[in-house]
């Protein structure tokens, strides 16, 4: 019989809970099941009623709570040992030392067909003391992630064995308490799913409009406001803007808080990396666009800021929200020759399909800013309930 530790529960109970919670080591709480040296390469096209879990697929979360089989690839039976439900699957080996230890839990029954535990994995079956769920949470909880990045190894790859995660240390009350705490973060999860799938719609949605509302290759788009049908006209950025590299930022000068914000992402408001408190380069509204790595993507700012080498700004008397939209529908060609990047020649020469009415111009624009205003809201929701969740996490578990 393995030593049990009493230990004191945790700050956020449910009512009618008032016994000490038992701490245990990982390895006394499951019985491993075997796992195989399983790659893409063993899949097929083919129903084969064998499934398996791939490690790389727990690290992108394409398998969290495995409800349904059919999310797995297929893979020729070779008399392997199956995982039954409320089998949890690790994930030992990681690019980034952040996913060490990353599970997934198998919540189908597995009767009409067998699921394998693949390469890279730890295939772990609680004992009938562990509720399957609340262990599964337990390592998403900071506590197990923590323990990951102390007991991880390797450079490049970060891995971690049986032998050493079987040393982690499980605090857990009675089971009827694991099940209550299991239903309350699923609830959540369950929401967090059901939002994302929202903004996921929403995005596709703002997608298929912005291609009709913006033509392609003929100077009429598909879908158009009822009191205009003049052509659109084709212009060269360079001709009506004017187009400007970003420059080096004197981090020794940078603020933490200030008016102008000196602006290192393109894509997004987060990609401030100080400020200054009287001085930018580029006075809004102005367009952003991405100069090397994940190049050509725009953003329109509505605030001074100050651009890093590697930014492209955009002036003009042009809708920004509309031209912003403009160049993210058609890649934007770049320098190949050493360095890929979007210099102010490519740029300037870039060429754009306008309406002929500013006016047009400025209803796609205000279009696109209520769209985004919807977007933007749908992501808060996501992330207040990942808040809430997180809060879970970090008060009902020691």
């Amino acid at each position: 019989m393995s030593k049990k530790e009493q230990r004191k529960a945790p700050v956020l109970r449910f009512k009618g809970f008032t016994d000490d919670w038992e701490q245990r080591k990982l390895g006394d709480k499951i019985t491993r099941i075997k796992s195989y040296s399983i790659s893409h390469g063993y899949e097929t096209m083919h129903d084969t009623n064998t499934k398996y879990i791939h490690y790389g697929d727990i690290h992108t979360g394409k398998v969290k709570i495995i409800n349904d089989i059919n999310i797995l690839p297929n893979i020729k039976d070779n008399n392997y040992i199956g995982l039954n439900k409320g089998d949890i699957v690790v994930a030992d080996a990681s690019e980034d030392y952040k996913g060490i230890a990353d599970a997934c839990l198998v919540n189908t029954d597995t009767d009409s067909n067998k699921i394998v535990a693949g390469l890279h994995t730890i295939a772990l079956r609680p004992q009938k003391d562990t509720y399957p769920q609340y262990l599964y949470t337990y390592l998403s909880t900071d506590i197990f992630k923590h323990f990951g990045y102390k007991t991880g190894t390797g450079l490049k790859v970060f891995g971690i064995s049986y032998k050493e995660l079987a040393k982690f240390l499980v605090s857990s009350p009675s089971i009827k308490e694991q099940k209550e705490i299991s239903k309350l973060i699923s609830l959540i999860e369950k929401n967090i799913d059901l939002q994302q799938r929202k903004l996921d719609r929403l995005l596709l949605l703002k997608k298929a409009y912005l291609t009709n509302l913006l033509p392609d290759k003929t100077q009429n788009p598909k879908v158009r406001f009822k009191e205009f049908n003049d052509k659109w006209k084709k212009l060269k950025l360079g001709n009506i803007s004017s187009i400007s590299a970003g420059g080096d930022v004197n981090k020794q000068k940078l603020l933490k808080k200030g008016r102008y914000p000196v602006i290192a992402n393109a894509l997004t408001n987060k990609g401030v990396i100080g400020y200054y408190e009287s001085k930018y380069r580029i006075q809004a509204p102005a367009v952003t666009v991405t100069g090397r790595g994940d190049i050509g993507h725009a953003y329109a700012r509505k605030t001074n800021f100050t651009p890093v080498v590697r930014l492209l700004s955009i002036k003009s008397k042009h809708n920004v929200d509309f031209l912003a939209e403009a160049i993210n529908q058609k890649k934007v060609p770049f320098e190949s020759t050493g360095v890929p990047q979007l210099t102010v020649p490519k740029l300037s020469n870039y060429k754009i399909l306008f309406p002929s009415s500013i006016t047009e111009e400025n209803k796609i624009g205000n279009f696109i800013i209520k769209f985004d205003e919807i977007i933007n809201l749908q992501n808060k929701k996501i992330s207040s309930l990942e808040q809430v969740k997180n809060f879970l996490l970090q008060n009902m578990f020691i």
